[in-house]
């Protein structure tokens, strides 16, 4: 069984995107941090791109349902920060800020 890390929980997050924007929640920055408990419970900081994202709701329940899959996870929960307000331009991978087409 893999090792139940952030750098692993991010690599299983990765395929799960913004559907208005059709990049990955991990390229977009906007997972912010994972705890993971000796005993398998984990909680995912996100944000979202605004906080009146309409796919907002959908993007949580499959962050928390990927996690709860994975081996070793017991619980996971997703909660949210609003603050800082998501900026691309320091948060986004350098891949997702050329595709959206911001240049520091």
């Amino acid at each position: 069984m893999a090792e139940l890390t952030p750098e692993a929980i991010k690599k299983a997050l990765q395929p799960v995107v913004d559907p208005e924007i059709g990049i990955s929640v991990v390229d977009l920055g906007l997972i912010r941090g994972i705890e993971i408990t000796p005993e398998g419970s984990v909680i995912v900081r996100m944000t979202l791109t605004s906080p009146f994202c309409p796919e907002g709701p959908a993007i949580v329940q499959e962050v928390e349902q990927t996690v709860r899959l994975l081996p070793g996870v017991k619980e996971a929960a997703v909660e949210l920060e609003w603050n800082p307000p998501w900026d691309p331009r320091t948060e986004a991978s350098d891949e997702v800020k050329a595709m959206l087409g911001i240049w520091d």
